[in-house]
């Protein structure tokens, strides 16, 4: 499994543009491997769909992987026949190296492939693509186990089929309905972070790509297609079985013990620009509260058998002190990981010693409740103390998760929601007035000409931006300050604002730079 680094995490979704001058918007692959009967038929059919139905520029790229027939001569002829078509050659097989090799060279906001044989009907390819077009999901699938889908193939490969997803439900708690339809589409943007972490070469490649997308929280279409069983397909159906149950033991290994970070695929919270206006807006409140609960419940019952046990061979108070300090260590580590999300060993011992003072609040209130309980009977009964200490915690799980998320694991969050900045400099046209240093919406005036603009979204570190980003952020800001500032005296002058906020008061997404990924043609872990 790859750890590589990656670009960082995904800026938001944004709807495409209606018309990209010079650039296709649609890029599909046909992966072959000796298919020098079924390529032509199967690139002028995807050729004529594609000019009679869709909106936008499209490109048809057919990757071949070290076909040794006559394959590369007949992509050789479309290429050369037919403008949009792009013939791409590779000396090793495997499918997955094919379609990692020419999406990470595609410049195509979309991309997408099929199988050769077409099974797939062509009129669900536009509902594929439409909703990464739009900025509304990540991938797009076709699913052949749809109640809507109408597919026709023999029992076998059903079986195998339906065995296959019921696997990945049990063992990867896969969501998605199928895997294995060769009709899959991704933007480009999730393509350049989530394929540097894809492993399998093969035919696994899909399946890999999805559940690491899925546990990232990228949202994945699904589209019910009409499929007609090729009866001449050339894959090794118990070949292919085996290598994706391997995938799935290297997978599900690699994330349960956690050696894979998936942070750097997440999306940021709220991709309306009306969501970035509000402020003080809690990011992620749902699901820490759902994790907070599941591990505050665990906690709750490691608690009861300690106190249980100490109680045993000691007083009350002496049990409860020592059973809530062994389980407030562990409710600590388990939240800091579970709960907000950190990794690593950076600040561990920070965050005990403040769970420990949570710790210490937790105790007065339990014990308080215990002193109260011995002052109005002196006898109480077991249960008695079982109860009243239940509803001690109750109110210390309140207070707690209050201190974790205000306090002891603000630093995380600070440090994703801290403002950052856009330095923009320019030669004013004219003097700004003197003793001004603050510019538009309270922006401080700092400046250092000739240093590259950031821009990062709220909740995320900033980037570098790209330097037609830094000329955009100059023109953007230019009117707005340089009519309030004529008659300054300043040789040079920069404004600084919010990430997403234009100096005119409009909120614009402000987008990181991915950086391009190099195909791997090689995989050492490959044995094929």
């Amino acid at each position: 499994m790859r750890t590589d680094s990656s670009p960082g995490t995904l800026p938001a979704r944004e709807h495409l543009p209606a018309a990209t001058a010079g650039t296709p918007v649609l890029d599909v692959v046909i992966p072959v491997y000796n298919e020098e009967k079924d390529l032509q038929p199967c690139v002028q059919r995807l050729h004529d769909h594609l000019t009679r139905t869709f909106p936008y520029t499209f490109r048809i790229t057919i990757a071949d992987n070290a076909s040794t027939d006559t394959t590369p001569e007949v992509a050789r002829r479309l290429e050369a026949r037919i403008p949009e078509v792009r013939n791409f050659r590779l000396e090793q097989k495997g499918r997955g190296r094919a379609l990692r090799t020419v999406w990470s060279a595609s410049d195509a906001p979309i991309l997408a492939y099929m199988d050769v044989d077409l099974s797939t009907d062509l009129n669900a390819l536009l509902p594929l693509v439409a909703p990464l077009i739009s900025g509304h999901s990540d991938l797009a699938i076709g699913s052949r186990l749809s109640r809507s889908s109408r597919v026709v193939r023999g029992p076998k490969r059903e079986f195998i089929s339906r065995a296959y997803n019921l696997i990945l439900r049990g063992s990867l708690q896969a969501r998605f309905s199928d895997a294995q339809c060769g009709f899959k589409a991704i933007r480009r943007d999730v393509a350049q972070v989530l394929l540097p972490l894809v492993e399998d070469t093969g035919w696994f490649f899909d399946t890999e790509m999805l559940v690491l997308a899925e546990r990232a929280g990228l949202r994945i279409h699904e589209v019910p297609v009409d499929w007609v069983d090729d009866p001449n397909s050339t894959v090794h159906i118990v070949k292919t079985a085996t290598e994706d149950l391997k995938g799935v033991w290297r997978v599900g290994k690699a994330l349960g013990t956690g050696s894979l970070s998936l942070d750097r695929l997440t999306r940021p919270f709220g991709d309306d620009p009306r969501d970035r206006e509000i402020q003080d807006v809690p990011k992620g409140l749902a699901r820490q509260l759902v994790g907070f609960c599941v591990v505050g419940g665990l906690s709750t019952l490691f608690y009861l058998l300690l106190y249980s046990g100490f109680r045993q061979f000691s007083g009350s108070q002496f049990a409860n002190a020592l059973a809530l300090l062994v389980s407030a260590v562990a409710n600590t580590a388990a939240n800091r990981r579970l709960t907000f999300g950190v990794r690593g060993r950076g600040g561990a011992v920070k965050h005990q010693a403040q769970g420990l003072v949570v710790f210490g609040i937790g105790l007065a209130l339990t014990s308080g409740s215990l002193v109260a309980l011995n002052a109005a009977t002196t006898d109480p009964a077991h249960s008695t103390e079982l109860a009243v200490l239940i509803a001690a915690n109750l109110a210390a799980t309140i207070l707690r998760f209050l201190l974790f998320r205000a306090w002891v694991f603000s630093d995380r969050r600070e440090a994703g929601d801290s403002e950052s900045t856009v330095v923009a400099s320019h030669l004013p046209a004219q003097p700004a007035p003197t003793g001004a240093s603050y510019g538009p919406f309270g922006s401080q005036l700092v400046g250092h000409p000739g240093h590259p603009a950031q821009t990062a979204h709220p909740g995320h570190p900033a980037q570098t931006a790209h330097p037609a980003q830094t000329a955009h952020a100059v023109h953007t800001a230019a009117p707005a300050y340089a009519s309030s500032y004529r008659n300054t005296t300043a040789t040079h002058e920069t404004t600084q604002f919010r990430a997403g906020e234009a100096a005119d008061g409009t909120w614009r997404d402000a987008t990181m730079r991915l950086q391009p990924v190099r195909p791997h043609d090689t995989d050492p872990g490959d044995p094929r």
